[in-house]
């Protein structure tokens, strides 16, 4: 579904310009697994200033973009979406506003922006339907529906975009949005994380695993984390971990209640899915709440029904989040009482070394390109 206008959505009437001049794009020449070898730094890219904005959209010029999973994800073929190539992945950057479209007030013009690559899909109305009442959100994503940010220019709606102070690092910027908001949504708002209480997450190194570690802390949690690598679990004790274990496929969820005082932990996230999932399960108190916002091992974990009904749990899935959560996030990271984890910075012509360190699993937070 790659397009060279600003948007093209396979559900919606998001149609950009028609483009002439160029830029530069790091792009995903053809669909394949590993990705490293498919990504191309392009100098003929169409430029996205080219034309006329949509209605209630911002032109912003990349200062730097940050490197998600999801990244991975649109090199290798998303399921369930037709994703046709080459395209631009990236759904994380901080940049600066250049130009609005209609609908759009002037004030945003040169002002450094962080972006929510998540754009809400409006909820269908059929005179049949049941009351919406429980429906999510239903999200489509700059960098994996649509074209993203690993270029020196985008588009973006408007509404998707929180100031940030012309003092931050761009780097530290772009690589706080769409993990600190996924993390935010899922642990305070849908988790409803309270200040004290116990958390265990897995996988720690990842840049959703890292900013959801800051937000316990901030709240005073006590937090045990996981990792295969030692230096990993080093490094987040460093940021406040209390209780490292790492994970060479054994049960550890005895380490985790013994740490507890055979309580258990209140909230487990769990990025990882197969590998973990039921060990997380065996680690929470009663009511507890087991979090996903991802898979990485595997989507078919073999779980323990009788303890979730036994002890009340509560087995959550969470992604992304709105821009109301984007604004309380950024809103903390302005205040300097959130902080992303930043692992190497690359520029673009260094782009498959960044691909390459992701793929490999080798980061502990997040893989940045500086434009």
């Amino acid at each position: 579904m790659a397009d060279n206008g600003l948007f093209t959505a396979n559900r919606g009437s998001l149609v950009g310009p028609t483009l002439q001049s160029k830029m530069r794009a790091i792009v995903v020449e053809r669909q394949g697994s590993p990705v490293t070898p498919n990504i191309r730094l392009r100098e003929d890219w169409p430029d996205a200033s080219a034309g006329s904005l949509p209605h209630g959209y911002a032109l912003v010029r990349t200062l730097a973009t940050a490197l998600n999973h999801m990244d991975l994800w649109v090199g290798r073929g998303v399921p369930g979406l037709s994703l046709t190539y080459p395209r631009i992945s990236g759904c994380d950057a901080c940049g600066v506003v250049e130009a609005v479209g209609a609908g759009v007030d002037s004030s945003w013009i040169g002002r450094r922006v962080i972006v929510n690559a998540a754009i809400r899909i409006p909820d269908r109305s059929r005179p049949d339907d049941p009351p919406g009442s429980s429906l999510a959100p239903d999200y489509e994503l700059v960098g994996e529906h649509h074209h993203g940010m690993l270029a020196e220019k985008f588009a973006i709606p408007a509404a998707n975009m929180a100031r940030v102070d012309d003092s931050a690092d761009p780097s530290h910027a772009a690589a706080f949005g769409l993990c600190a908001l996924t993390a935010y949504s899922m642990v305070r708002t849908k988790a409803d994380l309270r200040p004290g209480q116990s958390v265990l997450i897995t996988g720690i190194g990842g840049g959703v695993a890292t900013a959801a570690l800051a937000i316990a802390k901030h709240l005073g949690c006590p937090v045990a984390v996981t990792s295969r690598h030692a230096w990993k679990i080093d490094r987040a004790r460093e940021l406040g971990a209390d209780l490292g274990i790492i994970d060479q496929g054994q049960d550890w969820s005895k380490q985790v209640r013994a740490w507890t005082g055979k309580r258990g932990v209140d909230l487990a996230v769990d990025s990882s899915g197969k590998a973990t999932h039921l060990n997380c399960v065996k680690s929470l108190a009663r009511g507890g709440c087991y979090a996903t916002p991802g898979c990485t091992s595997g989507p078919d974990a073999v779980t323990d029904l009788a303890r979730i009904f036994w002890n009340q749990l509560r087995l959550l899935g969470s992604t992304m989040g709105t821009n109301e959560e984007f604004h309380e996030v950024a809103a903390l990271f302005r205040a300097g009482h959130l902080a992303p984890v930043v692992d190497h910075i690359h520029t673009p012509d260094r782009c498959q070394e960044a691909y390459a360190r992701l793929e490999a699993g080798e980061q502990f937070g997040k893989i940045v390109i500086r434009w």
